[in-house]
């Protein structure tokens, strides 16, 4: 089977960054919106996907309206429920906790939060129901991670490596089939 393209953006800015936001819905500004749509220009897309929460959603959907493309909400694309953590500052939690959920996120999730390996399992089984087919994935840093986590081996510390600011876009290219074959062929940040 023929290769296809696979995009997975991070949304656009919320109003308050730097926080842990997992869960919580906060919207997009319009600015980060905006450089969403900007970043997506010139994308030769079939499909486009996107979490349900509002961040993610708002920004997929203001880049298919005009090419006439709906948007797939798919709720397995949200970003990890950091449970107790959720909608706190880094400066606000213990940085021994903080410090060991970095080092191993399965181990040592956020309290009342979602291990890593759960994350990683429903992003990997929304990715494996994605036809193979041109798509866009507007989603969250901590999703993007496990999908390359998924796609192109990489363990849960690797994926730390990946800088993705708001709009960040990963582009790869995606061999389908038994031995599913991933290539990243670009990274925008």
């Amino acid at each position: 089977m023929s290769a296809y393209m696979l995009y997975l953006m991070r949304h656009g800015a919320p109003a308050v960054t730097g926080r842990l936001l997992g869960r919580t819905d906060d919207p997009a500004t319009e600015a980060g919106i905006a450089a969403c749509v900007a970043r997506a220009d010139g994308l030769d897309v079939a499909r486009i996907e996107a979490s349900d929460l509002i961040r993610a959603r708002a920004c997929a959907e203001a880049i298919g309206s005009p090419r006439s493309l709906p948007v797939v909400v798919e709720r397995r694309w949200r970003e990890l429920d950091f449970g107790a953590w959720d909608g706190l500052c880094p400066a606000a939690i213990d940085p021994a906790e903080l410090g060991a959920f970095y080092d191993d996120p399965d181990a040592a999730p956020p309290p009342g939060g979602e291990r890593w390996s759960s994350l990683h399992d429903r992003v990997a089984s929304a990715l494996a129901a994605m036809p193979p087919a041109p798509t866009l994935v507007v989603t969250h840093g901590g999703a993007i991670r496990a999908a390359l986590a998924d796609l192109c081996g990489f363990d849960s510390r690797q994926i730390w490596a990946f800088d993705l600011p708001y709009a960040a876009l990963v582009s790869l290219r995606v061999w389908p089939g038994l031995t599913r074959t991933v290539q990243i062929v670009g990274l925008a940040t």
